[in-house]
């Protein structure tokens, strides 16, 4: 199978990757055993992440897109390995992060940062926000407080705030501003990728603006790279470079922003960009979706999609569709193609 990545990839040669790439992701399981009755007797299990590969550049905004359920929290976390793999390779700057020890791991840690959904469940009520921030500090092995301390300030001006900000705590902050005090933490330690999962979700139309603005503007200045993990198209076509589309587990399409929003291949694509909202009159029907959200315990066969999809076809049920190149740079699983 093609993989989709911008160079001539060999499977286990890292060194094909790219001069810009920073993140590679190969053939990437995480399956969730469930076990039943008074033995623990597994019965199945919970595919999660099912066979993912996909390649990040330096410097690049990577939008992940799904319903809520289809792995894309788990495909951030297990990048890290907030959450341990099943199987796969992950690479990034080219070093085996699967093969590294607790150590080792730490440091990556570093380098490769994670913005959560809710900013209130994400910073501790009972550390003030330089505490917070500072903490990371302490971790990667800072030593000298006043150095920290001067880190801790201009994190706070980077994203916005007062450095005196640094003596307060979450609960003096609206929604907002604590989201900016999770970003600085994030960029404590001047990483070269962050997870943004679902970071302005929680927020006001307008916070999400103020966010996002400020998203792009550390990008641009620091050349970080970021996985931008939502369900909302219209955040991801304001942020994104690339668009990857999840279903059930798997990537069933991945574009240029541009094509993907102009051209969309898959049929469940189709079907989630039909319900953007428009004020034009005239736009294309709403595609609705027949049943529900099959269970990544026991996936259909074939096709992960074709017990929902509108231009179903027999061999949809009976062979699962190969992920290939239709057009430059975009990428789709459909029989259609």
């Amino acid at each position: 199978m093609f993989m989709p990545w911008r160079a001539i990839y060999i499977p286990g040669q890292v060194n094909s990757m790219t001069a810009s790439a920073i993140l590679k992701i190969e053939n990437l399981k995480k399956y969730y055993h469930v076990t039943a009755g008074l033995v623990a007797r597994k019965v199945g299990d919970i595919r999660a992440v099912d066979d993912i590969s996909l390649q990040m550049n330096q410097g690049e905004v990577l939008g992940l897109v799904g319903e809520s359920g289809c792995g894309k929290s788990t495909l951030g976390k297990a990048i890290i390995r907030l959450e341990e793999p099943t199987s796969g390779e992950i690479y990034f700057d080219g070093t085996d992060v699967i093969k590294m020890s607790k150590h080792e791991l730490r440091k990556l840690r570093g380098k490769i940062q994670i913005v959560f959904q809710d900013p209130d469940s994400s910073l501790d009520p009972r550390m003030t926000v330089g505490d917070s921030i500072d903490e990371a500090l302490i971790v990667h092995d800072f030593k000298n407080p006043d150095t920290r301390n001067a880190k801790v300030a201009e994190l706070l001006e980077k994203v916005g705030l007062e450095a005196g900000f640094a003596h307060r705590y979450p609960h003096e902050f609206s929604g907002g501003q604590r989201q900016r005090i999770g970003i600085a933490r994030a960029l404590a330690m001047d990483p070269k990728l962050v997870i943004a999962d679902e970071p302005v979700s929680a927020l006001d139309v307008s916070v999400q603006a103020q966010i996002l603005n400020l998203m792009m503007d550390i990008k641009e200045k620091d050349g970080l790279a970021y996985l931008f993990i939502s369900h909302d198209l219209s955040v991801v076509r304001y942020i994104s470079n690339r668009v990857a589309v999840m279903y059930l587990g798997k990537i069933v399409e991945l574009a240029e922003k541009n094509e993907f929003f102009n051209n969309p291949l898959h049929p469940y694509t189709e079907a989630l960009l039909s319900a953007i909202a428009t004020l034009r009159p005239g736009g294309k029907e709403k595609i609705l979706l027949k049943g529900d959200v099959p269970s990544p315990l026991n996936p259909p066969s074939g096709c992960r999609f074709h017990t929902r999809c509108h231009r179903v076809m027999p061999v949809c049920s009976q062979k699962e569709p190969e992920f290939k190149e239709i057009g430059p740079h975009h990428y789709t699983a459909c029989h259609l193609y």
